[in-house]
């Protein structure tokens, strides 16, 4: 009798793991947190480039920072990029169940009412999260500001910019833009979210050009990426130059030779978006690894600016995100491949001809 109780206990322990495992890999995935590392690593960079005129006797960055500034700016970040990409899978769940019914959201893994709640949720936790930061930021509620321009750029893109092609393509790279300089609106560095903004927006334009998406990528739309890409750099540019013209702001423009690092990783990249190119079976595998490689070669930027600005030993630790990122990405792929093995198979009848015909 206690055999017996202890074995259907067991059976209903292993049910109840099994059933939790499998609704917090569908919220994962359905939140895309694999790659929100990304987000977090750009806004830390931000925080960190502004505090670098905080610097103890010591040389420590830190002890001019309170724990509660890095944990609501990586906050920030987790609702943002969680809203975003709930947001699109809410709106593109009928064309996802012809392109893509394997996603959480049309293959019923998650309900639609949950979906509006957690997405409802990520973004007022970003909203929360930036009340507060801007309390305790010397950028105030500017900040609060751009949480609010980032979270309307990236309902912008999911509703309407992505079907615009050129104009959707700029839009992810201000999205990514704007969402840095959130923890320091006086923009203690413009070439940081610069490059993000460039690296990003010309990232998205050649993965849709290798995967083929519909519409077209045409020429039309290339010489409208390149030349807003170049008109916006140049408006950036002024707009500070012009702000801190004589003053301290301008140090928003400094350089110095260590910004030689960063340019050097853009290069790297050229190098690696070729092999892929030429290693992957289909263009579709291509574009897809790229954006993959592409989104994570964003910490790599944002280590090489705090290493040359603030100190390499911070740089080292934000660059663990990177590490962090890609293994959470290669775990949610077991963990998937895991659960589809562990469930029982379906069986379907199979269709006589006449009744593939509608004969009777």
């Amino acid at each position: 009798m206690l055999v017996r109780l202890k074995s259907e206990l067991q059976v209903q322990w292993g049910s109840m793991l099994d059933r939790i495992s499998q609704r917090l890999l569908t919220l994962l995935q359905f939140t895309r947190m694999a790659l929100v590392f990304t987000a977090i690593s750009n806004s830390l960079c931000t925080l960190l480039l502004a505090t670098r005129g905080e610097v103890g006797p010591d040389g420590s960055v830190l002890r001019a920072l309170d724990w509660q500034r890095p944990v609501l700016v990586a906050l920030i970040s987790i609702g943002l990029y969680g809203y975003g990409m709930t947001l699109n899978d809410i709106i593109d769940r009928r064309r996802d169940r012809q392109l893509a019914a394997h996603r959480p959201l049309p293959s019923g893994r998650i309900a639609l009412a949950t979906a509006y709640v957690v997405c409802g949720l990520l973004f007022l936790m970003a909203l929360v999260a930036g009340a507060l930061y801007a309390k305790r930021s010397p950028g105030g509620w500017m900040s609060l500001v751009l949480v609010l321009w980032t979270a309307f750029l990236i309902a912008f893109y999911d509703f309407a910019g992505k079907y615009l092609v050129a104009v959707g393509l700029l839009a992810l790279g201000l999205i990514r833009f704007f969402h840095a300089v959130i923890p320091a609106p006086e923009l203690p560095l413009l070439w940081h979210p610069l490059l993000l903004f460039t690296h990003v927006s010309i990232l998205s334009a050649v993965a849709y050009w290798w995967e083929e998406k519909r519409p077209p990528l045409t020429v039309s739309h290339w010489w409208a990426v390149l030349g807003g890409r170049g008109m916006i750099d140049i408006l950036a540019i002024s707009i500070v130059g012009w702000v801190g013209r004589g003053g301290e702001a301008a140090g928003g423009l400094g350089w110095r030779p260590g910004l030689l690092l960063p340019l050097g990783l853009a290069a790297v990249f050229v190098i690696i978006a070729w092999r892929i190119k030429r290693k992957s079976a289909t263009p579709r595998q291509a574009g897809q690894t790229l954006m993959l490689m592409g989104l994570l070669w964003l910490i790599a930027y944002d280590s090489a600016f705090v290493g040359v600005y603030v100190g390499w030993r911070y740089a080292l630790a934000l660059l663990l995100l990177l590490p962090l990122s890609y293994l959470m990405v290669q775990l949610m792929r077991w963990w998937s491949r895991l659960l589809s093995l562990s469930q029982p198979p379906e069986y379907k009848r199979v269709r006589s001809s006449a009744e593939v015909q509608g004969q009777p």
